[in-house]
């Protein structure tokens, strides 16, 4: 197969399933590793597609169809522990804190070092990993109406829950930012997520760089309401000088 036929043939595979695996590409064009990494490389810098960890995303694909919390575990995951490690090192002793749903989140769980920490989520991902390991003092679950592809509670219970907790610190996924907005896939998400960083003496939002330039279904925070936006080291100058208009950008933990 020449490679013009290869590169139209693995654009066709990724916009029509979404996500593809580089084992999927190479057992299906009869190609090796190396050359199916070249070729999605080649396509990225066209702008045809989006690498993830272990294959590559369409670019429509996170726009028209909200990931599963066990798919969203398998992107981009370098980048989401780089962003977990810098904001698991904002929490400090005594702290209150709320962890919304996300897999980013739920990785900060691997980095936290602290004697005494109280935890308060709405996801229940989050909420195991943390119990699993004890690695909180005290630990609350908020209940409400349980979404099963994203593994957090959600409405009008969950929200006046929310509404009554004062918590030192929020941290916040997201699915996209755009300018001055944040975007999440559901609205009852996103009206909690809000909620709890109203709530919050510091209010920080997580996310890794590709994310950035992005929208989703829901707009439900500005980023000048924000104290924080953490990210990966990979983000640009260009993006980071843009986006700190807004917000004071975390790249790196010498910038705390």
């Amino acid at each position: 197969m020449l490679k013009k036929e290869r590169l139209r043939t693995i654009s066709d595979m990724v916009e029509k399933r979404g996500i593809v695996t580089v084992a999927d590409m190479m057992n299906e064009l009869d190609v090796s590793d190396m050359t199916v990494r070249r070729d999605l490389d080649e396509l990225e810098a066209a702008g045809h597609l989006v690498r993830v960890h272990g294959g590559a995303q369409s670019i429509s694909y996170s726009e028209t169809k909200e990931l599963s919390h066990l798919e969203k575990k398998e992107i981009h995951i370098h980048e989401k522990k780089e962003v977990a490690r810098i904001a698991a090192s904002f929490i400090e002793e005594g702290d209150t804190v709320f962890l919304g749903p996300g897999t980013t989140i739920e990785l900060m769980a691997d980095y936290l070092n602290v004697s005494y920490l109280r935890v308060v989520t709405n996801s229940l991902p989050v909420f195991e990993k943390i119990q699993t390991n004890h690695l909180a003092d005290e630990l609350y679950l908020i209940g409400g109406s349980y979404r099963e592809r994203t593994g957090a509670f959600v409405g009008s219970i969950a929200n006046e829950t929310i509404q009554r907790l004062k918590v030192t610190k929020a941290f916040i996924g997201v699915n996209g930012i755009h300018n001055n907005h944040v975007f999440t896939s559901n609205i009852e998400e996103g009206k909690s997520q809000k909620l709890a960083l109203d709530n919050a003496h510091k209010k920080i939002i997580v996310s890794d760089h590709h994310k950035l330039n992005r929208e989703d279904f829901y707009s439900f925070y500005e980023l000048t309401e924000a104290d924080y936006l953490i990210t990966d080291t990979q983000v640009t100058n260009e993006l980071k000088k843009y986006y700190s208009q807004y917000v004071k950008i975390i790249s790196d933990k010498g910038e705390k």
